[in-house]
């Protein structure tokens, strides 16, 4: 039984996508924004504990080494609309690289799936999800606390622009992640 907890919990970070939209795009409470920011704190940690708990079995599925990437993008591009959109802390055009690179990598594993062909994320993927995983959290919890402080925390933009130079990095990054993918996709020559 335990073997599948892995897959349960990509599974529950399904779930937990729709509600993180709903409450940080249409939830009329005061208090939206810091309840879906638990709601990604705890995805961020199912999927940390569900690549975890699936080498720890020795449980890995063809299941999962779709699915929970699937997961992974579409909590990611949620959040980094509402970071563009709602918010206005990014530039629209590092969020467009990273969406892009999510889409273009998301295509590709489906092509291959189709034809029984799993590609597991490499190093670099892994590097990216963290540090999208990470830039989003503080900017959720930045936000969060000045709705709890109700008062202005960064009176001179340092931070905001700060976020904004990260999320640069953290786009860069995640281009390079999408060219290594490609790269080990042509190399193994499927």
């Amino acid at each position: 039984m335990r073997k599948y907890i892995p897959n349960v919990l990509t599974i529950c970070r399904f779930f937990l996508v729709p509600v993180f939209i709903w409450l940080i795009f249409f939830s009329q409470s005061k208090y939206g924004v810091i309840w879906a920011t638990g709601v990604f704190i705890i995805a961020s940690i199912t999927d940390y504990l569900d690549g975890l708990l699936a080498r720890k079995f020795a449980y890995i599925t063809n299941f999962g080494k779709l699915m929970d990437p699937l997961a992974d993008k579409l909590l990611v591009i949620a959040a980094v609309l509402a970071l563009t959109i709602r918010f206005q802390y990014v530039d629209s055009l590092a969020i467009g690289i990273i969406i892009f690179r999510e889409v273009m990598v998301s295509i590709f594993r489906e092509i291959f799936a189709s034809r029984k062909i799993f590609i597991p994320a490499n190093i670099w993927g892994k590097i990216k999800t963290v540090l999208q995983m990470f830039g989003i959290i503080v900017i959720l919890l930045y936000h969060s606390l000045l709705i709890l402080t109700n008062q202005a925390i960064d009176p001179n933009g340092y931070l905001k622009s700060g976020i904004n130079y990260f999320f640069w990095f953290i786009a860069i990054v995640t281009l390079l992640s999408g060219f290594s993918y490609v790269f080990t996709v042509f190399r193994r020559k499927y």
